[in-house]
């Protein structure tokens, strides 16, 4: 099997990186915190102590960033990786980051003879730990072929949008949905609740009637409806509040180089500020937009 240099060991990357690795690949793993590369370990992957250690003899680069900064970081510049990497090389970005980073990448990577797609994901990490993540891919469509294997082991949907860039374009737009029906999900539920019905019979009657969607039926953001996910556990791991008001950073200014009309997706930007001023917040799963509506202990109706 090929060998993979992978980036980046959080919540979704630790994840895509031990699926890899229980398929077959050999996965040399890279990441700056010292317990998720014992973890992925464990999980099956090689640990290793540099970037540059990771890719020797790697056939792939996969990475999993948080921003970027990041991204650029490792790959560009005189000291990036794309001028280490052997031009058989192919890169696979899953971070979610600007259209024009992503662009830029792929670009230096085909001036370096290198193949590069960008490949933001969607899921959550409990598609990430089932290998039945959503691919959003940008690219050259042999370099999108190219990637199939160490793809279709990952997720369950692969889609191929375009030129480099279009990828994290697809991203963008499906997160901002996810935040306007999240947040809208939970308004309706905690209405149901404060007039006295039950969360998780009123999620029952919507997820069989028009309200559905699928924060309601997937992700329900109310506490005790729904097992195994973070409402269920202190909205504890997860999609970070930080995460998504990066994502939608993301988008607000992409509407604004196309002057796009985004009133519903500013409405949920500020939500999200409101609730992630304190770091505490911020660390939480982005469903804890539900605390935002629920009514203080002891207010009265």
């Amino acid at each position: 099997m090929e060998k993979i240099a992978f980036f980046g060991l959080g919540n979704m990357g630790g994840p895509m990186a031990a699926n890899l690795a229980k398929a077959g690949y050999t996965v040399a793993a890279f990441d700056l915190s010292p317990t998720a590369l014992e973890q992925a370990q464990r999980d099956g992957c090689q640990p290793c102590d540099s970037a540059e250690q990771a890719i020797e003899g790697a056939d792939m680069v996969i990475s999993m960033l948080p921003s970027g900064d990041a991204v650029k970081g490792l790959y560009l510049g005189e000291a990036g990786l794309l001028r280490q990497l052997p031009s058989s090389t192919l890169v696979i970005d899953c971070s979610t980051i600007s259209a024009e980073d992503a662009s830029l990448l792929g670009h230096t990577a085909a001036e370096l003879g290198l193949r590069a797609i960008d490949a933001p994901v969607s899921g959550g990490t409990a598609a990430a730990q089932a290998g039945r993540l959503c691919f959003m891919c940008g690219g050259d469509k042999a370099a999108f072929d190219a990637a199939q294997g160490p793809l279709q082991v990952m997720g369950a949907k692969i889609f191929h949008a375009g030129a480099a860039g279009a990828g994290q374009v697809a991203k963008i737009c499906n997160n901002l949905l996810l935040a306007i029906h999240m947040t809208g999900t939970a308004e309706a539920l905690q209405l149901g609740v404060d007039q006295g019905l039950d969360a998780g019979v009123l999620s029952e009657i919507m997820c069989e009637s028009s309200g559905n969607n699928w924060s309601l039926a997937n992700y329900n953001p109310y506490p005790g409806t729904m097992e195994c996910v973070p409402s269920a556990k202190g909205y504890a791991g997860g999609f970070s509040v930080a995460l998504m008001l990066k994502d939608l950073g993301l988008a607000m200014d992409a509407a604004s180089t196309s002057a796009s009309s985004t009133p519903m997706g500013a409405l949920a930007k500020n939500l999200y500020q409101l609730h992630g001023a304190s770091e505490e917040n911020r660390q939480l799963d982005f469903s804890s937009i539900q605390n935002m509506f629920r009514r203080p202990a002891g207010r009265q109706a």
